[in-house]
Order: C-alpha cells, then sequence, then structure tokens
C-alpha cells in the first residue's frame, strides 16, 4: 500500500471512530438534557404537591427522562437515567444508569413516561451504588410513591428509603417499582467523561466532570 493510501485509510479509520464518539456523546447528552426538562416538568406537576421539601431533604436523584414501555428488552419496560447525589458543596455531575422492568405497573396506557426517585437515605444510595439493585430485593428498604394524594412533605413518606414520582404528557403515571432493575451505565460514563470511571468516581469522590452538565447540576442546586 502506498504512503497516500495509507494516509486516506487512516483518516477514514479516524473520521469513522471520531463519528461514533461524537454519536455516543450526543446520546448521553441527550439524556442529561432530557433529565433537565423532567426537572421542570415536575416542579410544574400538581401531583408534586408539597413535595418540594424532597429536594431538601434527598441524599440523591436518579433521573428517568424516557421511560419506554415497549421495546427495551423482551417487550418490557425500561430507558436511561442519571444520578446525581448530594455533596457539601451541591449536587454532583452526573452519572449514568439504566433502569428497566417486566412492568412498571404504570396506570395509564402510555407509551412513554418520565419518573424521577428521590434517593432519601444512605443505605437506598448505597444500594444505588451497587453492580446489580434489583427493587424489592432488599427487604430493609421502604419505597413510597408520590402522586396526588400523597404530598411529600407529609408523615406518610417521613420513613421512605426512595420516593418516586412519575408523570406521561403531565398526567399522574403511578408506577410500582418492585422488582425493577437499576444499573450503572460504565460505557455511558466512559463516553460522557474521557474515560473509564465508576458511579462512585463520579458521584461520590467527584474525580470527573463535564461542563455540558452544569445546566442540570445547576438546576437541581436551585431546587434543593
Amino acid at each position: 500500500m502506498t504512503s497516500i493510501k495509507r494516509l486516506a485509510a487512516a483518516a477514514l479509520v479516524g473520521g469513522i471512530l471520531s463519528a461514533t464518539g461524537a454519536q455516543a456523546a450526543t446520546d448521553e447528552q441527550a439524556t442529561v438534557d432530557h433529565a433537565l426538562v423532567t426537572l421542570q416538568d415536575l416542579r410544574h406537576d400538581k401531583a408534586f404537591g408539597n413535595a418540594r421539601e424532597l429536594m431538601h431533604r434527598a441524599r440523591a436523584v436518579l433521573i428517568a427522562p424516557r421511560i419506554f414501555k415497549a421495546g427495551f428488552f423482551f417487550g418490557g419496560e425500561g430507558g436511561a437515567a442519571t444520578l446525581l447525589v448530594r455533596g457539601p458543596h451541591g449536587f454532583s455531575d452526573p452519572a449514568f444508569y439504566t433502569i428497566a422492568s417486566a412492568s412498571f405497573g404504570l396506570q395509564i396506557g402510555a407509551q412513554e413516561s418520565e419518573m424521577v426517585i428521590f434517593v432519601m437515605s444512605e443505605r437506598a444510595l448505597q444500594a444505588m451504588m451497587r453492580d446489580h439493585f434489583k427493587v424489592g430485593a432488599d427487604a430493609g428498604l421502604a419505597i413510597a410513591t408520590l402522586g396526588s394524594e400523597v404530598g411529600g412533605a407529609t408523615t406518610a413518606n417521613a420513613g421512605a428509603d426512595l420516593i418516586v414520582w412519575a408523570s406521561s404528557a403531565g398526567a399522574y403515571a403511578g408506577i410500582s417499582l418492585n422488582g425493577s432493575v437499576i444499573e450503572p451505565n460504565r460505557s455511558d460514563d466512559a463516553s460522557y467523561y474521557g474515560r473509564s470511571v465508576t458511579s462512585s468516581d463520579i458521584v461520590i469522590r467527584h474525580d470527573v466532570f463535564n461542563p455540558a452538565a452544569a445546566s442540570l447540576v445547576k438546576t437541581l442546586d436551585s431546587l434543593s
């Protein structure tokens, strides 16, 4: 192969890899951007009620901006999510997760919903740090659902480790998390931050940052 052909081949491979990396980065940024929209929806949802206090008390927040009812895996439900953890100086940058279930038990027949899980205790946060967390398998964790009839500041939710809000097109969805699997997405983390990192590296040790997540972090800080 001539030098010119070698250079052309290298340029082609480099272009393909760059395009692939750019597409991956775009996918993760889309999740972050949609998570920001979900926070805005949460603020204006009547079902959120008096639950603004949750933002002040939450140890962490897992935001799943797009939960798809079908086609995620074997006809189940699921989607991408971001976890942000409160620290001494505000919330961390997001770590990427996947959340999946055979059925979330949505009370309405929507094909796409959005969900926010408030992580209220340290033991619940430690569960989120596992490589595989199946909700309901840990009998020590109490889960509450936030709805129109249950304000976040009420005593009904006072002892919950996880509090869940979900909606679809502005309508309260109602949801059961039992049996759902929540897992870190290491490949998305590596793509977004430019190197291999764990969820703990991102949200606990703050080893990496991405300026493109600043709006999401700032909004969450302002709500809490």
